[in-house]
């Protein structure tokens, strides 16, 4: 489409991901169906309790099993229900080149803000090969581009000096969702990244850490449920003020540990259906959280 084709490299900012950006679970209907109803009032709900930035079809809205039509559905959605309010991120990543790049030229891209893509699992590529899959998606694209390295999940762990030459070689490359739980690589990058290039956490436990080391937010799970909570203490770290990001972050801690205690996003689907947002239903392989599980988060949600 028009607004993914190569164009004039622009100036790299990635100042519009500073804050909270939240990755938007999808929710599905009793019989295993994306519920759209759903997901235009989760959307609704995280605006009005103050996220900066919409991320869709990222690891927690169970990406993988969706379909591909169902995934440009989802997108679209996430774009109109937003309506200009606040930025949307849209997760297009994998372990095949050319299929992302395929996607890049396929998917309703319109209105989106920026790309969020996810170093290629399952395949192991070497540093080299981490590289040259970033560079080709950069070459393909103008939409600025936020690279996603979590090696719980993809096994290759992209190290800072990838990083940073992504960043040095690629001007649209904006930003890091940065998910390695390692503080001494997220301060290797903090302290090499080139002007305007923003270092954004993926884990929702260490982001107060991670702010008073120079990084400038995240793409959380959590600020789907505990939505105004948790933006607050972001903001209030971000702002410098961290005797109350403190406070909050030692109240929300563990209810953050329970959303992630059976994998995500079992836990925050569970919540958000206490909520009355969204249905408790995942598609296999992930499955809704325990009773055991479920009394815990309960008895957090009462306190």
């Amino acid at each position: 489409m028009a607004s993914s084709k190569k164009a004039k490299a622009p100036l790299r900012d990635g100042k519009m991901f500073r804050g909270v950006g939240v990755a938007l679970v999808t929710p599905m209907t009793r019989t295993g169906y994306v519920d759209f109803k759903g997901l235009s009032k989760l959307v609704e709900h995280v605006i009005a309790q103050g996220v900066d930035y919409l991320v869709a079809l990222g690891t927690t809205a169970e990406t993988p099993t969706l379909t591909s039509d169902e995934k440009k559905e989802v997108l679209l959605s996430v774009i109109r229900q937003a309506s200009g309010r606040v930025p949307v991120v849209c997760g297009l990543g994998g372990n095949n080149t050319q299929e992302v790049l395929d996607c890049i030229e396929s998917y309703p891209l319109e209105g989106v803000a920026a790309l969020l893509s996810v170093v290629p699992y399952y395949n192991k590529p070497s540093q080299e090969g981490i590289y040259q899959h970033f560079k080709k998606i950069a070459d393909a694209t103008r939409l600025p581009i936020i690279l996603y390295n979590v090696p719980g999940r993809t096994v290759a762990n992209m190290l800072p000096q990838t990083v940073l030459r992504i960043a040095k070689d690629c001007p649209n490359v904006v930003a890091i969702k940065e998910a390695s739980g390692n503080l001494v690589q997220c301060m290797d990058i903090v302290a090499g990244k080139p002007k305007g290039f923003t270092v954004l956490s993926g884990d929702d436990n260490l982001v107060l850490p991670q702010i008073a080391v120079g990084m400038e937010g995240v793409i959380s799970v959590a600020a789907n449920c505990y939505t105004e909570a948790f933006c607050h203490m972001v903001h209030a770290a971000l702002g410098g003020d961290f005797d109350t990001a403190r406070a909050v972050h030692y109240k929300l801690l563990p209810g953050i540990d329970l959303l992630f205690a059976e994998g995500n996003p079992c836990g925050v689907k569970f919540v958000l259906s206490e909520m009355g947002l969204i249905k408790n239903s995942l598609r296999l392989p992930l499955v809704p959280a325990s009773e055991k599980l479920s009394g815990q988060i309960k008895s957090f949600l009462q306190q």
